[in-house]
């Protein structure tokens, strides 16, 4: 199967002083937690990636699902202190996204703070562009 993903973006919920970000982002805290609760995930398959930035900066703390040949989604206001329940749910919807063919993730299937997040479903290119597309 290929190969899936959720990226994290680093740069979410920043502080910044004198143009320079100070501290730990909200991001990189989201990301250090999922990558952690990862390692004890059902599905190794899925791999965590950080992002330094996905430009979606009024909704952070964002993710993305993406593989190749399946819609990829964007997910914004997301918690970088999401609770045991939250993280295992992400990981729930991540799992089904991995076993759908086309990676469709119906709406009520969703765990809250992907129902509320969604920013984005961008469907998959195609694997051969029609001929007279520029």
């Amino acid at each position: 199967m290929t190969a899936h993903t959720i990226f994290v973006c680093t740069t979410c919920a920043s502080t910044w002083e004198n143009g320079k970000r100070v501290g730990e982002s909200g991001g990189e805290k989201l990301l250090k937690r999922l990558q952690q609760d990862n390692q004890n995930s059902q599905n190794q398959e899925i791999k965590i990636q950080a992002v330094e930035c996905m430009s979606a900066c009024n909704r952070s703390c964002v993710i993305c699902f993406a593989s190749k040949d399946k819609y990829t989604y964007l997910f914004g206001d997301i918690s970088p202190e999401l609770s045991s329940t939250q993280v295992a749910g992400l990981f729930e919807c991540a799992n089904k996204y991995y076993h759908h063919p086309q990676g469709l993730l119906p709406w009520a299937e969703r765990p809250d703070p992907l129902k509320k997040g969604v920013l984005a479903r961008i469907p998959a290119i195609p694997a051969a562009i029609p001929v007279g597309w520029v």
